[in-house]
């Protein structure tokens, strides 16, 4: 099911096989507009490499307790020819622009995590350091 333009359903289910659950929808819906404002604006794909995830497959691979990720508001995603710090900052300004939903920020060394919660939030992942 094509949820934007470039953005389909699959590419959010969660990596233990598990679709995002009908309750969800809206929330992924939500997710994938936000995303396909980044894609517009870069003019190159963006690739979700974790979007929903199950409790279960959350707590097996150490997600946060209260993840967003569990509520299908939640994509980790690396971007050809940019890094995590570039995506990160793109993203914070395009939230700043009122173009993107405020919501969570991470920085990680292999991807940029990027929630649709609704307020600001930002972090880094283990032995990332940043300027937020």
């Amino acid at each position: 099911m094509k949820l934007e333009n470039n953005f389909s359903l699959h590419e959010f289910d969660c990596r233990d096989g598990s679709c995002v659950p009908p309750e969800l929808m809206g929330n992924v819906e939500e997710l994938a507009r936000n995303l396909q404002v980044l894609r517009d604006h870069l003019g190159i794909p963006v690739n979700i490499i974790s979007g929903y995830r199950t409790p279960k497959y959350n707590r097996k691979i150490g997600g946060a307790r209260r993840s967003q990720h569990m509520l299908a508001k939640a994509g980790d995603i690396k971007i050809p020819g940019l890094t995590p710090r570039e995506v990160k900052s793109i993203i914070v300004q395009l939230i700043k622009e009122g173009k993107m939903k405020p919501g969570g920020v991470g920085l990680y060394k292999t991807f940029t995590h990027y929630d649709v919660r609704g307020r600001n939030a930002r972090w880094y992942g283990t032995g990332v350091k940043d300027d937020y």
